[in-house]
C-alpha cells in the first residue's frame, strides 16, 4: 500500500514577490516512510509549516506499509530518502547497498510493548503469540531487543506472526487473535481505551541506546544532491524545533491521528523522546546492527553506514541559534 502526503508545489502570487525560495524552481526529493506513530506526525508538522518549501524543497512523501517494503523501494531506486525504520534500512545496507544513515531523531526503543490483560509479566510472554509488521522490519528487531532484555528466547519461547503496521497489529490483539505487540506512543491510548489489553512496557525508559527512528539517504543521492539532502536536514531539525516549540501546531497533528485521548501527555512523553538535533550516535547504531539477525551483521562497525557530515555542516553554521533567536 502507497499513500502520498499532501504536498504543496504552487506558490500563490503573493508569495512569489516576496520570497527568494518561491521565485526558484523547487528540489525535488521522493522519501518513503513506514509506520503510523511520531514519524508521521513530525512530517506533518513540517508539511504543514512550509519548511519544504521554505527550504527549497518539494518533498514528495509516499507512506510505505513496512520496512521490508520501503527497503525494497528505497533499492529499486523510486525513493532516495527513507525514514524512519533505521533496522529495516541497515539490514539492506548490510545486504551490499549504498546507504547512510544521516540523522536519528530517536535513539532509543520508542514504542510501547502491549498485551492481552492477562499477561502481566515479561515472563507470561513464554508460548505466547506476538504479531510483528514483517520479518526484518523495525517493528521485529525491536520486539526481539525488548525480548532479549527481559531474558525471553524469540526464536524459541514465542511465535511470530506477520501481521503488518501498527493499526493492522492493534486490531489483531483486540480481536484476541494476538497477544502482544509493539504500538507506537500516538497509537497505545486507543488500545488500552478498549479495555483489552494493557501496556506491559515503556520500552523508552529500558537503558538502551538504540537509533530507532532514523532518516537514510541512498549514496547516489547523497553524492549528486548533497545540497538537497541538507536542506531536508534542515527542514527536519527545523519542524523538530517547531514541534517543540509550537505545541500547538505538534498538538493539532497529534488530536488528528489519536483523538482527544491524553494528547497533553503524550505530547509531553514525545518532546522529551524527540532530540533536539538529531545527528547520529555511533553507538545507538551499532546496538541496532549488532540485533540484526544476518551473519552478514557480525563485525560490521556503526562508522561504515553512517554519515554525520551534514549535520556538522549544519551545526557549525550556527543554524539551531538562529532558529532559537527567533
Amino acid at each position: 500500500m502507497i499513500r502520498r502526503l499532501k504536498t504543496t508545489t504552487v506558490c500563490a502570487f503573493f508569495l512569489i514577490s516576496c520570497s527568494p525560495v518561491c521565485a526558484q524552481s523547487l528540489h525535488m526529493l521522493n522519501m518513503g516512510y513506514s509506520g503510523a506513530g511520531i514519524g508521521s506526525d513530525l512530517l506533518k508538522v513540517i508539511e504543514r509549516s512550509g519548511l519544504w518549501r521554505k527550504h527549497g524543497l518539494d518533498v514528495r512523501v509516499v507512506y510505505l506499509s513496512s520496512g521490508t517494503l520501503m527497503a525494497q523501494t528505497l533499492s529499486s531506486g523510486d525513493i532516495g530518502i527513507a525514514g524512519f525504520d533505521t533496522p529495516a534500512m541497515l539490514n539492506l545496507a548490510l545486504a551490499g547497498n549504498s546507504l547512510k544513515v544521516i540523522a536519528v531523531p530517536i535513539n532509543r526503543l520508542e514504542p510501547f510493548f502491549v498485551v492481552r490483560a492477562s499477561i502481566k509479566t515479561p515472563a507470561d510472554l513464554k508460548g505466547k503469540k506476538i504479531t510483528i509488521s514483517r520479518f526484518g522490519s523495525g517493528s521485529d528487531i525491536m520486539t526481539r531487543v525488548a525480548l532479549r532484555y527481559w531474558k525471553i528466547d524469540p526464536d524459541k519461547d514465542v511465535s511470530f506472526f506477520q501481521s503488518g503496521n501498527t493499526p493492522t497489529r492493534t486490531a489483531a490483539l483486540i480481536a484476541g487473535h494476538m497477544d502482544g505487540a509493539l504500538v507506537s506512543s500516538t497509537g497505545v491510548a486507543k488500545i488500552v481505551a478498549t479495555g483489552c489489553c494493557r501496556v506491559l512496557a515503556d520500552l523508552s525508559e529500558l537503558p538502551l541506546e538504540f537509533a530507532n527512528y532514523g532518516v537514510v539517504v541512498s549514496g547516489g543521492l547523497l553524492k549528486t544532491q548533497r545540497d538537497n539532502v541538507k536542506r531536508f536536514l534542515q527542514a527536519l531539525t527545523e519542524g523538530i524545533y517547531t514541534f517543540k516549540t509550537k505545541p500547538d501546531v505538534a498538538r493539532g497533528v497529534l488530536r488528528e491521528s489519536n483523538g482527544e485521548a491524553e494528547i497533553g501527555a503524550l505530547y509531553e512523553r514525545l518532546v522529551k523522546s524527540i532530540r533536539d538535533f538529531p545527528t547520529p550516535e555511533p553507538r545507538g547504531i551499532q546496538n541496532v546492527i549488532d540485533s540484526l539477525p544476518t551473519p552478514k551483521a557480525r563485525g560490521a562497525k556503526a562508522e561504515d553506514f553512517m554519515d554525520v557530515t551534514l549535520m556538522d555542516e549544519i551545526r557549525k553554521s550556527g543554524f539551531v541559534e538562529k532558529l532559537s533567536a527567533k
